[in-house]
């Protein structure tokens, strides 16, 4: 029998990570893991995003937005356990969802 245990994540992402493609390379990472989720800028200027999936996948994600796509310059990465809430925000978008600027 296979587990099927699935991973929530809550992340928020700062440094120079707006106007570099931040998002849309984390949309393309996301789907490439397979992962659910969202992403979206903040303004502050910052970016927030949710991930869900095989916890090791989640784990890799996180990682990988350490560094993020060519031009950013990641400072800071908090991330902890996300919420079903904050994952259901995605519904009704198909694939991995970029929200509305909050």
């Amino acid at each position: 029998m296979t587990d099927t245990v699935e991973k929530i994540v809550h992340v928020l992402v700062s440094g120079r990570v707006q106007g570099v493609g931040f998002r849309a390379w984390t949309i393309e990472e996301a789907e490439a893991r397979r992962l659910r989720g969202w992403v979206r800028n903040l303004r502050s200027g910052g970016v927030e995003a949710v991930f869900a999936g095989p916890p090791q996948a989640v784990d890799a994600m996180v990682e990988a937005s350490r560094k993020g796509p060519y031009g950013a310059r990641v400072t800071g990465v908090e991330a902890r356990t996300g919420t079903a809430a904050e994952l259901a925000l995605a519904q009704g978008y198909s694939g991995f969802a970029h929200l509305p600027t909050r």
